[in-house]
């Protein structure tokens, strides 16, 4: 059984900083890649920031790009993400998932990830 858990959200004004964390246990952590996804009220579920269990690949939304900065610590099974620049469209309910990849640069965007979090819920105000 893997545990993905969130922690870090909070309500933050328009143009500020929030740090995103994600403790995973059950799986060996180093070998999962790892994606951060969001759900806003009324809105489908999407994709933010994914990285390999390398650390060497990374990838990210268009909407966040430049703004949000995901990382990893393999010793700690942790991920990291970094929201810089906040805004009012960044409100969501933001969740860690966890794919296991014999790909050391495997870090999709699409739902393939099989753990996810509760998730932890993100508020801007404008």
């Amino acid at each position: 059984q893997v545990q993905l858990v969130e922690s870090g959200g909070g309500l933050v004004q328009a143009g500020g900083s929030l740090r995103l964390s994600c403790a995973a246990s059950g799986r060996t952590f180093s070998r999962c890649a790892m994606a951060w996804f969001r759900q806003a009220p009324g809105k489908e579920r999407e994709f933010v920031a994914a990285i390999s269990w390398s650390g060497r690949v990374t990838s990210y939304a268009d909407s966040v790009k430049g703004r949000f900065t995901i990382s990893r610590d393999n010793a700690k099974n942790t991920v990291t993400l970094q929201m810089n620049n906040l805004n009012a469209e960044d409100t969501a309910v933001y969740y860690c998932a966890s794919q296991l990849s014999l790909n050391p640069n495997y870090a999709p965007e699409s739902f393939v990830y099989d753990y996810w979090g509760q998730g932890t819920q993100v508020t801007v105000s404008s």
